[in-house]
């Protein structure tokens, strides 16, 4: 209750939005009827044969303890394999967890860095993400940020966190 109300404050006095996104839609996401042990089951060979889409929801399940005991280490493993590959929705979700500090050190120039990413990529809400917190961080945390974006961009998401 006494991190509730200290994120719900941070959140209040920074005008940042925790939320991160929740599963994607579609077939590979295999929300069948909202069975956890099913997308498990169907999630973890597909995320241990690289689908960025499985691997998201995947930390998305850790992430809210849906299906499995909540373990923000994991979720962030899995958001960092999706995010290698690219995938908008983990970019904004682990950027999230580095705003957070959840399974991760809090690092406001990854923040930075993966809510630019995901604006770059046009995901909903992490350009103002990135904005918001920039009003929290010096100019050369900010240039520091952009230029980790952009190496990032450049190795093609790789080696990027």
């Amino acid at each position: 209750m006494k991190r509730f109300l200290i994120v719900a404050m941070t959140v209040l006095a920074l005008g940042l939005g925790t939320t991160r996104a929740g599963p994607a839609a579609g077939p590979e996401a295999t929300q069948e009827q909202g069975d956890p042990a099913n997308e498990l089951k169907v999630l973890r060979p597909m995320a241990a044969q690289g689908h960025a889409t499985a691997q998201f929801n995947l930390g998305v399940m850790h992430d809210f303890g849906r299906g499995v005991a909540q373990d923000y280490g994991e979720a962030v493993k899995w958001y960092r394999l999706a995010a290698a590959q690219g995938h908008p929705a983990a970019q904004f979700n682990l950027a999230g967890m580095y705003l957070d500090g959840l399974g991760v050190a809090q690092d406001h120039v990854r923040a930075y860095m993966w809510f630019a990413l995901g604006a770059g990529a046009g995901y909903p809400g992490a350009a103002k993400n990135r904005n918001s917190i920039a009003r929290q961080m010096t100019p050369g945390q900010i240039a520091q940020a952009q230029q980790l974006a952009l190496d990032c961009q450049q190795r093609q998401f790789k080696d990027c966190d």
